[in-house]
């Protein structure tokens, strides 16, 4: 228990979060991703991994990707492909092994187990690439990379002094990039619902960690996530994997009508007007992964104001992890 000194420098220290305000703007928040796509040649022919498999196409994919998330935003959040490295490789693991064409279509075609330790050696991609550096120069701002099955990437973790956990463990010894940075693990082997997903993850965590140090109804993020299963009769806009009427992960087709705030986080916030409709799929695209998930992302707060020290625009800290104060 703090003595009555600590209790008097705690009551005098300035407080590290801004000053609440109804009028301050919502800012824009610009990001400048190093894309890394690892789609190796499989063949004397010179087919790539993707080519050969029939799989997306990661320029498609980029492309459709940020115009969702602009479009959700209403513009809030702009991502730039600052540079795009296309490699001809299989990526280490953390124990030094590579795959090779064969010994990984043996894995997809399932006469050989997935190689274990699973997990991709980060560290020695980001030594690879410069990333620590180049974020510490404002060269770029986050990382993308594109892999395939078993490839051993996370959907997302963070990097950086002050890293915390972003749908996985924060990459340790990685404080010469002098900011939090994220670094996204997409496959081209899926589409754009599941990168919305994976980006899902991420705001959760980070959303997560920006309203931490609050509780009951002023814990916005709490009540924005409710969904009918876990709060009868309150529930929101519910979480990346469960639509205000999920029974189960990924249930975001089932039809049961339930009443939801979620119009009242649409039109009204931050002056919530007890606005409950009754709403069912048909709302959310009726089961279809990236239908979902625009319209998840499209009722984040991004009006102006400030309160118990957190922006009303969500998105400049899921774009920006620095924002969040711990």
């Amino acid at each position: 228990m703090p003595n009555f000194l600590e209790m008097l420098i705690n009551f005098f220290r300035p407080s590290p979060y801004p000053k609440d305000s109804a009028t301050e703007p919502a800012q824009i928040t610009r990001s400048r991703v190093l894309v890394i796509n690892i789609d190796p040649v499989m063949d004397a022919a010179g087919n790539t991994l993707s080519r050969k498999m029939n799989w997306k196409n990661t320029s498609d994919l980029l492309v459709g990707f940020m115009a969702d998330l602009t479009e959700a935003s209403r513009g809030l959040a702009r991502y730039e492909i600052a540079q795009r490295i296309d490699v001809n490789e299989f990526p280490a693991k953390t124990d030094g092994f590579r795959y090779t064409p064969q010994t990984y279509l043996d894995v997809l075609n399932r006469t050989a187990a997935p190689h274990m330790p699973q997990e991709v050696n980060y560290h020695a991609l980001l030594a690879e690439y410069d990333i620590l550096q180049k974020v510490a120069r404002n060269e770029i701002d986050e990382v993308w990379i594109f892999g395939f099955p078993y490839a051993g990437f996370y959907e997302s973790t963070m990097a950086g002094p002050g890293a915390f956990w972003c749908n996985a463990p924060p990459l340790a010894n990685t404080s010469a990039s002098k900011r939090r940075f994220v670094v996204m693990g997409f496959s081209y082997e899926r589409g754009v619902g599941e990168m919305l997903e994976a980006y899902g993850h991420r705001a959760e965590s980070i959303l997560e960690k920006t309203f931490s140090k609050l509780s009951g109804e002023a814990n916005l993020w709490k009540r924005f996530i409710r969904y009918d299963k876990t709060s009868p009769g309150k529930a929101a806009c519910g979480n990346i994997h469960f639509a205000p009427s999920s029974q189960a992960d990924y249930d975001w087709g089932n039809k049961t009508p339930v009443a939801s705030e979620c119009y009242d986080w649409l039109l009204n916030f931050p002056n919530f007007k007890g606005d409950v409709r009754v709403v069912d799929a048909n709302e959310w695209g009726g089961g279809e992964i990236r239908a979902h998930h625009k319209w998840w992302f499209n009722h984040f707060p991004r009006t102006a104001g400030r309160q118990n020290g957190i922006h009303h625009n969500w998105w400049q800290y899921v774009v920006s992890p620095q924002n969040v104060i711990l």
